[in-house]
Parts: C-alpha cells; sequence; structure tokens
C-alpha cells in the first residue's frame, strides 16, 4: 500500500494484493473496499491536506496515526496476528524478521495458546515507502509462521486494560453511564472495531449502549432470532440477520450475556481477524464482572430513594 498526493491535497490510497487468501485483508487496512482506491471522506480530522511538508500528523478514516516530519516520511502501526509454534525462540525469530524489513514492534500480547500452537499480537510500526504485505512476506519466512491478518491500529496494546474498565465502570453514578463506559472500552481490549449492548423491552430489542464507532445500520430485529442469548458465541458473519453493510466489510461478531440472556454485549471487528475461544473467554469475564458492578450501582441508587 502506498499514499499518493492528489490535486486536490488527499491522500489516496493504492492496495495491492498479497495473495488470493489475504486479498480482503489487506484491502480493509483502511476501510476501502471500492476497487481497492477511495479518496478519504473531507470530515473532522480523518482528512490530511497536502502542505508541502505533508503537515505534521493525522489519523487516516479513524484508524492509522500517520507520523510525519518535515522530510515528508512517515510510519505507519498496523496490527498483526500470527499463528506459531508454541517453542522457545519463535517469536524472536518472528521479531527479527520483522526488523529486517524496517518494522519496529511497539507491544505484543499473547491471545491464546495450546496443543503446539500459539497466536500472538504484535503492534508494528513501518517505515515510510514500504507497503503492508512485506510484513506477511516478513513474519511468514520463518518456518511455521502463519499470518491471520494485518490491519491499522493506532497506539500499544493495552493487555491491562479490564481493570481500569471496571474501575471506570465502578465510579459511575448510575448503571446507564455505567453500560455506556462499558461499550466504549471494550472494542480497545479485545481490539475490535465497535461494541453494542442489546436489551429488551418486552415487545422489542433495542441498543441500551454502543461505542462511538458503532455502525448506524441495525439489524433486523425480526431476523435476530438468536436474541434472548443464552451463552457466549461466536458468529458467521453470513448469517443471514448480518446486515449487508457488515458483510461488505468482512465483520466477524462476538457476543456473551451481560449478567442477564436479555442484555447482551454485541462486538464487531471489521475486517478480522475472527475471534478466537480465548478472546471470547475473556470477553465472559469482563461481561460478568461489569454486570456485578452495575448491579451493585443499581442497589445503591435504589436505597438512597425516599
Amino acid at each position: 500500500m502506498r499514499a499518493v498526493v492528489d490535486p486536490n491535497g488527499l491522500f489516496r490510497f493504492h492496495c495491492e494484493r498479497v495473495n488470493s487468501v489475504r486479498s480482503r485483508e489487506v484491502l480493509e487496512l483502511f476501510s476501502l473496499l471500492r476497487g481497492g482506491r477511495a479518496a478519504l471522506p473531507p470530515a473532522d480530522d480523518r482528512v490530511c491536506r497536502y502542505t508541502g511538508d505533508l503537515g505534521t500528523s493525522a489519523t487516516i478514516c479513524g484508524r492509522p496515526r500517520l507520523h510525519t516530519s518535515q522530510t515528508r516520511s512517515f510510519t505507519v502501526s498496523f496490527l498483526i496476528r500470527v499463528q506459531l509454534p508454541d517453542r522457545p525462540g519463535m517469536l524472536g525469530a518472528v521479531a527479527t524478521a520483522l526488523g529486517s524489513v524496517g518494522a519496529d514492534i511497539l507491544s505484543v500480547d499473547v491471545v491464546e495458546r495450546g496443543t503446539g500452537l500459539a497466536v500472538d499480537d504484535l503492534v508494528v510500526e513501518l517505515p515510510s515507502g514500504r507497503l503492508p504485505d512485506v510484513l506477511i512476506t516478513a513474519a511468514e519466512s520463518v518456518d511455521g509462521v502463519e499470518v491471520d491478518t494485518v490491519r491499522p491500529y493506532a497506539g500499544v496494546l493495552d493487555t491491562h486494560r479490564e481493570l481500569e474498565l471496571v474501575e471506570e465502570i465502578a465510579a459511575m453514578p448510575n448503571p446507564k453511564q455505567g453500560l455506556n463506559v462499558f461499550a466504549e472500552g471494550v472494542p480497545r481490549i479485545v481490539r475490535a472495531g465497535w461494541a453494542l449492548v442489546i436489551g429488551h423491552d418486552g415487545r422489542d430489542i433495542y441498543r441500551m449502549a454502543q461505542s462511538s464507532a458503532a455502525p448506524e445500520t441495525r439489524a433486523a430485529k425480526a431476523q435476530v432470532d438468536w436474541f434472548p442469548l443464552k451463552r457466549a458465541t461466536i458468529f458467521d458473519g453470513d448469517e443471514d440477520w448480518v446486515p449487508e453493510t457488515w458483510r461488505e466489510l468482512g465483520t466477524e461478531l462476538a457476543a456473551t450475556p451481560v449478567g442477564t440472556e436479555d442484555r447482551v454485549l454485541l462486538v464487531g471487528r471489521p475486517g478480522g481477524p475472527a475471534f478466537r475461544a480465548a478472546e471470547l473467554a475473556r470477553l465472559v469475564h469482563l461481561a460478568g464482572i461489569v454486570a456485578v458492578v452495575l448491579e451493585a450501582e443499581q442497589i445503591t441508587l435504589d436505597r438512597r430513594k425516599p
């Protein structure tokens, strides 16, 4: 992928195929799904206009962070999910391979381990002029390593964010605000795009809370046959109830009850990767803790009523 500047001063991106298996993920790195080429939307800080030296920094489509300088160079951060043999030295070998193409590893998190394999998330910074497919080529040059997905990512991995989020929720004056904080914080924890909390009012389902990046498109209520949700589930993104726009983005979906089967957390990850069993378990545990905190907040409110 390379960035160029058009005559109007807007960046455009050319997404090039890596291979038939991962072409979709590469095309979705910047949510540019219209033929692999699209201009950035002219709104808010999501547009970086050319000023002669590329300015200072800008968020592209709300995802990658470009760090620019007077020399017109910049770096872009990516989140790479890799599957590798679970034995000593393998992660070091991957780090060495990535370093050979100029990638700087910012943080690492173990997503899942078992049956001789490990799944790790790595946030890396790639310098100006390098296509993201070099990350895949470099990582898979190590025997036994397979790259699941590569996608833009700002910052480093928040590996202990759950405790901070629970503290924030507990500090809220009422359960409604606590639920809003919960929905906003979940995507960062599981490296997803958005989160919704769905409830039921006796007649229909509705959104109780949602993250700021949650899609406006809603699933047809009549088709959401899995609600109420009795147990945590990883959904097939091509199921009938999934809106077409979610499917176009290749959105991976996972859900878990929040204290009760009539209150459900739904998390979406546009462009993948698919949710792993360990990630679903992480959501289940977090939702269980948050449900207890919210119940305690409600009890406190009820006691204060005259």
